[in-house]
């Protein structure tokens, strides 16, 4: 990654020169590039609807497939994607001219759906369920509309093992966002190339390029979400013991059924013991006097 003036990215110009940036792009890029392999997201000459929120996040993952199609290792082409909600104070003409800035395919899509949230939610409880479920509805209509075979979206590792966390503690069940999914219908991939970054490289990443980042509580909805004080615990826990973040993560890619309890993941009625390894033991002398 030995940028040149006629071999970047416009999405990397100004990138800082310092050992450490170069070492964290690599990390991100490598990441990402081992997810996308892994799960087998690739199609070649496949559509890619890229969303994006504005967030560290988003911009972290347009950089890092950018990267990739840039040299040759994403044989795909994306476009990126806004949907303005219709939140309060939502700064709707940065994407806009960011990605036009970049050179960057796109499309921004208007869709207030927060008036729905805010008509439908009631008093005291959060936006983010049913607004979550309505921009979901609007990216698949989108990713039809422009011939997408994929959804990709921006969640990296932590908001997986927040995820799982949230389904251990809250309800009552293992399981947490894939990084490959099929949509219900069967016509769309859900893909999270960032699956194996970091929350903290997103944020040195984005913070390191300058990208103008949009706040995610712009609805003022987000305190005392579950998910904080999930994201909590688990920052204590990797104060206390560095490194246990990813220790977490790792079980997650080394799942045993037999050493569960979903008797619909094994069959341990089934379950029987081989006839020719049990031991044929010899009456003892007391037993036979």
């Amino acid at each position: 990654m030995l940028d040149t003036p006629t071999d970047i990215h416009p999405l990397f110009y100004g990138a800082p020169s310092t050992t450490e940036y170069k070492k964290l792009r690599k990390r991100i890029i490598r990441q990402t590039r081992e997810a996308v392999e892994q799960y087998g997201m690739i199609e070649r000459g496949a559509k890619w609807l890229v969303c994006l929120s504005g967030g560290k996040d988003s911009y972290t993952l347009l950089a890092a497939l950018t990267e990739l199609q840039w040299r040759g290792m994403l044989p795909v082409e994306i476009l990126a994607c806004n949907l303005d909600q219709g939140q309060p104070n939502f700064p709707a003409t940065v994407l806009p001219e960011f990605l036009e800035k970049m050179g960057v395919p796109n499309r921004i899509e208007y869709q207030d759906t927060y008036s729905i949230v805010k008509d439908k939610v009631p008093a005291g409880r959060t936006y983010c369920a049913m607004c979550s479920r309505l921009r979901r509805g609007n990216l698949y209509r989108i990713a039809r509309e422009e011939g997408c075979s994929a959804v990709v979206l921006g969640h990296h590792r932590d908001d997986i093992l927040e995820t799982f966390m949230m389904n251990l503690f809250h309800g009552g069940r293992l399981a947490t966002m894939p990084p490959k999914l099929l949509n219900e219908e069967g016509d769309l991939f859900v893909y999270r190339p960032l699956a194996f970054v970091a929350e903290a490289d997103c944020e040195k990443f984005s913070t390191a390029m300058n990208y103008p980042i949009i706040p995610c509580d712009l609805c003022g909805s987000q305190d005392g979400l579950q998910r904080q004080q999930v994201k909590q615990i688990l920052d204590g826990w990797e104060k206390n013991s560095p490194g246990r973040r990813q220790v977490m993560f790792r079980s997650l890619m080394n799942a045993r059924p037999t050493h569960l309890l979903d008797s619909g993941l094994f069959d341990f009625a089934g379950l029987e013991r081989d006839p020719n390894k049990i031991p044929n033991l010899k009456p003892s002398n007391a037993d036979t006097e």
